[in-house]
């Protein structure tokens, strides 16, 4: 059961391993690109196919009809990657050794939607994947094996990545032997919780110390966190933090897009124009010049 890129790892584990299957539960097909063009199968959907596996792609699991041909497949275990429906308590009961979730956090830390983003733009030093055990509660169940991974300068993207592949090797390795790891309840100390990104934290906050913003930079990356200039949005893909003379935040500070924050500035590296492709700042530039002074 899974929707993203971040759940197909999982799913091809489970078929390598010699595990049996039955159905690959995803999100419904969305509109694709510009207004008007095609439903597209999720990620998800789509690798489930090509393996020959039937996908179901409801709506919801709160009704009983849905509940029951979820039953009917009489499965041992329901494997969950980021599938973005809540599981009834009836869908959480049905297999019979329960549901197993692959949570892209050290749990209890970064319970919810965006566990990979919140560690970044926090600072975590260290973030990693659990195999939780499910039940009613937001990511509250216990769980089975974790990895750990350094945050580093890792974007999103990247760790996104890392995390998919540690999080598939360690679920096949619990359904190896589910008594050799047995459920360990999380800790009451440490909770936190990662909101569902909204739309207004990717703009650029340049109002934070240049180290913050460098975080916010790698942690919506992709798609971009973006700046506004002469009405053009401008994503900015990474960026160095560099000491310099105090000025207002989101002023640009000299001629290679060096732009102050509230402490420090922040240099981009990576950046991309709306309907163009990723440049170089330098390639920015040449193209669209952004004088010193230039205020942000």
């Amino acid at each position: 059961m899974g929707t993203p890129d971040f759940a197909v790892p999982a799913l091809d584990a489970l078929v390598a391993a010699g595990h049996d299957v039955i159905a690959a539960y995803s999100q419904p097909p969305r509109p694709g690109g510009r207004r008007g063009r095609a439903l597209v199968p999720s990620p998800v959907h789509q690798r489930a196919e090509a393996l020959g596996i039937a996908v179901r792609t409801p709506v919801s699991l709160k009704n009983v009809e849905a509940q029951a041909d979820f039953a009917a497949l009489d499965a041992d275990v329901a494997v969950v990657a980021a599938y973005g429906l809540i599981l009834p308590r009836a869908v959480l009961d049905a297999p019979r050794q329960g549901c197993l979730n692959i949570h892209g956090s050290l749990l209890p830390r970064w319970r919810g939607a965006a566990p990979i983003q919140r560690a970044i733009l926090a600072g975590d030093a260290e973030t990693g994947v659990g195999i939780m055990q499910m039940e009613a509660g937001l990511d509250t169940g216990p769980v089975r094996l974790e990895g750990r991974t350094a945050v580093a300068i890792k974007t999103a993207g990247e760790l996104t990545t890392e995390l998919a592949a540690m999080g598939a090797r360690l679920m096949v390795e619990v359904l190896a032997d589910l008594p050799a790891h047995p459920p360990v309840p999380q800790p009451e100390d440490g909770i936190t919780y990662a909101a569902k990104i909204a739309k207004d934290e990717m703009r650029l906050d340049l109002g934070q110390d240049a180290a913050a913003a460098e975080r916010q930079i790698r942690a919506f990356n992709p798609p971009g966190a973006w700046l506004e200039i002469n009405g053009e949005r401008l994503r900015i893909l990474a960026a160095e933090v560099l000491d310099a003379p105090a000025a207002p935040p989101g002023t640009v500070i000299d001629d290679q897009f060096t732009i102050a924050c509230a402490s420090g500035a922040i240099r981009p590296t990576s950046v991309q124009r709306a309907g163009r492709g990723v440049m170089t700042v330098p390639e920015l530039l040449r193209g669209f010049p952004i004088s010193p002074g230039t205020h942000l």
